[in-house]
């Protein structure tokens, strides 16, 4: 894997629908043809997510159904749709086990083995921070879960919940789920549950929230990942920060004010017993609230980075700037991304023209860079998560042309093994301070010399750009932009005395491939 990758995520039932119907068949992930997952190598990508390939709950499906937000979604999205096109959400996971509608038990390591042969290693999700609210353990082992007392309930009903036995007779049917524990048929009352929660929102009320205090839970979620370890070359953990001791003891506080913290983070246990078997397996947090350092230090590969999405969409260049100002060690392990599931279309969220200047943005500065299926085609709805059938969109053919030729660009060696720098940049001439709305850095690897230069603005502007040149440039230096094709001859004594001239239209930018001529 490069040391600065790029990651395609699709969702995992939606794609493998697409496809069955381009190919007039039904199809599972580890019958998918090679050459849906062939270009993905030949335009540099390193990594596949599919999102939602575990088995989903019959619990979190039947709200899914009921719930009148999610109904009105489905209706805005998808007209028309029907409750087949619903499977519910796929971060209530039932079971860490391949979803019977995307194939057979086995098909994650026939699709993994297919991948690698490519050159593509396969990510797939680990949730953490909460299971279904009808998961086995929940019977099996209820004090691996967060259980309220009576005034906790009281206090904040809609914080937890009353496993009933009623709910879970119907799955001891079903051929499809494992078995139950002898409590299912005995009815054995359980304690009053807490339903997985960010403090920030209300809960997730088709989960229920682990105990991360708890050392057999701990060590059952490792079991897990190891399992995954087994056909996947990495995870993406959802709400990797939640399992913070710090935080989760901040959130759960009061309910376990009795419960002893442990000494180790759950991730620093978790992270060292899965290297230990397979030290290349990549661990991929999504993080917020400033902790995303915190857990690059615990041992994740790459971070989200939400503070450059905000700052790309809401904030100016020069907060952008300062965002790029910091330490190496944190820019290289962190995954930027200007869409994925959980965020609007970035054609929408953007506007279409600053889009793709926020996307060449992500795409040439240090880090793991996210693409998301649908990105490159513009197109422009989000689907709820639990719906596992997409509406027709008309495809942006001039997008699809600009991130070909982005991805060609970032393919070179320089773009992924290089070593960046961020530049300076001065006023073209006095009084004129449009150079703020540029952005600017180069790559050089070997003999690979790329200066990158961004308008994030809607004015044209200038600036004057100082470049550190290579010492074997004496003569003349021809830049190339391989966005256009146009070829600058400049003097080096010029470039290096002043700076490299620059005017750009808004939103506009050159990449340039720098040689001695």
């Amino acid at each position: 894997m490069h040391r600065h990758p790029h990651l395609y995520e699709i969702n995992a039932h939606i794609f493998l629908r697409r496809v069955s119907d381009k190919c007039h068949r039904s199809l599972t992930l580890a019958t998918i043809p090679d050459e849906e997952w062939q270009w993905l190598a030949q335009w540099g990508f390193d990594l596949l997510w599919p999102m939602g390939v575990w088995q989903r709950s019959p619990e979190a499906r039947e709200q899914a159904l009921v719930n009148e937000f999610l109904r009105r979604e489905y209706e805005r999205v998808l007209p028309g749709w029907t409750p087949e096109n619903v499977a519910g959400s796929p971060y209530a996971i039932y079971n860490y086990s391949l979803d019977p509608a995307l194939g057979k038990r086995e098909d994650l390591g026939q699709l993994k083995s297919r991948l690698n042969r490519l050159g593509l290693s396969l990510i797939l999700d680990f949730v953490p921070n909460h299971l279904a609210s009808d998961h086995p353990w929940v019977l099996a082992h209820p004090e691996w879960f967060v259980q309220g007392r009576e005034a906790d309930a009281r206090t904040h009903p809609d914080w937890f919940f009353s496993p009933v036995s009623d709910i879970y007779l119907a799955h001891v049917k079903d051929p499809n789920l494992p078995p139950w524990p002898e409590a299912v048929r005995t009815g054995v009352p359980l304690a009053d549950l807490a339903h997985g929660r960010d403090p920030n929102f209300p809960p997730w009320s088709d989960t229920v929230q682990v105990n991360f205090f708890s050392p057999d839970l701990r060590q059952a979620l490792i079991s897990d990942l190891l399992r995954i370890a087994e056909v996947a070359d990495g995870v993406r953990c959802d709400m990797a920060m939640l399992a913070l001791n710090e935080v989760f003891g901040r959130v759960w506080g009061d309910v376990l004010k009795d419960y002893p913290r442990p000494q180790t983070e759950f991730w620093t246990e978790a992270i060292e017993q899965v290297k230990e078997k397979r030290p290349d397996f990549l661990f991929l947090a999504e993080a917020y609230w400033g902790l995303e350092r915190k857990l690059q230090q615990l041992g994740f590969d790459f971070t989200y980075d939400k503070l450059l999405y905000d700052r790309l969409r809401y904030a100016t260049p020069s907060d952008i700037r300062g965002h790029l100002m910091a330490d190496s060690g944190f820019q290289e392990h962190s995954a930027r991304f200007i869409e994925n599931h959980d965020e609007p279309r970035a054609a929408v969220a953007f506007g279409r023209e600053r889009s793709l200047a926020a996307a060449l943005i992500m795409a040439t500065i240090p880090g793991l860079r996210l693409f998301h299926d649908g990105q490159f085609e513009g197109w422009r709805i989000r689907l709820p998560v639990q719906l596992v059938r997409e509406p027709r969109e008309a495809v942006d053919p001039e997008m699809v042309q600009f991130y070909e030729r982005l991805l060609a660009i970032t393919s070179a060696p320089a773009f992924h093994e290089g070593e960046w720098r961020l530049l300076p940049l001065s006023h073209a001439w006095e009084g004129n301070e449009s150079h703020h709305n540029l952005l600017a850095w180069f790559w050089r690897s070997f003999k690979n010399f790329k200066v990158v230069v961004v308008n994030y603005s809607a004015h044209q502007s200038q600036c004057r750009l100082p470049l550190p040149l290579p010492p074997e440039i004496t003569e003349r230096i021809i830049f190339k932009d391989e966005l256009t094709g146009t070829v600058y001859v400049r003097d080096p004594a010029e470039v290096s005395r002043r700076g490299l001239y620059v005017d750009l239209k808004p939103y506009h930018a050159h990449v340039l491939d720098t040689t001695a001529g």
